[in-house]
């Protein structure tokens, strides 16, 4: 994923697009392996896009694509692409018809809007109509959450998705520190499956949760027990 915005950077925003993305590719099977927040700045969006673009199935971006002149996404990907920025004739229409019906000016600025790569595809936006873009393997979204998660809802039928990563949790009633060696051989044991360690600290008291991710139900669960097996074999030699 590709997050753009200096409001990003600056604080000013507290992004929740990035979240959303990781949630709906885990639940459709497709691993999210990397993010990046870059600034409005033509050069650094390409720089990035193109550094990932070539190492993913898929690329999704956030922000930059509305109607003022710091919107300058679709610019830079164009760039990157080395095609044209040029206003799409449907999208045009779309906007045109929709500030019509709503009695408003169809001002330069809005007709930003309606400028992608030339070559590229619609992303539909049901909340306030001015299109995303789909180009080769990067999916281009606005920042808004609810219009990003609008498109992403019309994107996600269109992927190649895979099965579903299931998790299972375990508490564990010690530190980090403890667990570390033994949980370390559990996960060579079990290459399979992704085992993380998420130290909690309560009551004056260090515990951790323990949760093995897999996409094999049986896999999953022998690595589950052989963790549950780990935390027990670790109370009995603290009790004795």
């Amino acid at each position: 994923m590709l997050a753009i915005g200096d409001e990003l950077l600056s604080g000013r925003t507290k992004d929740r697009n990035i979240g959303h993305l990781a949630d709906i590719m885990t639940a459709i099977g497709i691993d999210l392996k990397e993010v990046r927040i870059v600034p409005d700045e033509e050069d650094r969006i390409v720089e990035a896009l193109n550094a990932i673009r070539g190492t993913y199935d898929y690329v999704f971006t956030s922000g930059g694509i509305g109607p003022t002149h710091d919107d300058i996404t679709a610019d830079a990907i164009a760039k990157a692409f080395g095609v044209p920025c040029e206003h799409d004739e449907k999208a045009l229409k779309l906007l045109a018809d929709n500030y019509a019906g709503r009695g408003i000016e169809f001002t330069e600025s809005r007709k930003r809007m309606a400028r992608m790569p030339r070559g590229s595809i619609h992303i539909d936006n049901p909340v306030s109509v001015a299109p995303g873009f789909v180009i080769g393997n990067v999916y281009v979204m606005a920042g808004v959450p609810s219009i990003f998660q609008a498109m992403l809802d019309n994107v996600v039928p269109t992927l190649r998705t895979g099965k579903k990563l299931m998790s299972r949790m375990v508490i564990c009633p010690f530190g980090e520190g403890v667990i570390g060696a033994p949980l370390r051989a559990i996960q060579e044991a079990h290459p399979d499956t992704i085992i993380g360690s998420y130290p909690r600290y309560e009551e004056g008291k260090f515990s951790t949760e323990l949760v093995v991710r897999g996409r094999d139900e049986e896999k999953l669960a022998a690595a589950t027990a052989a963790v549950e097996q780990m935390v027990e074999r670790l109370k009995a030699q603290a009790a004795a």
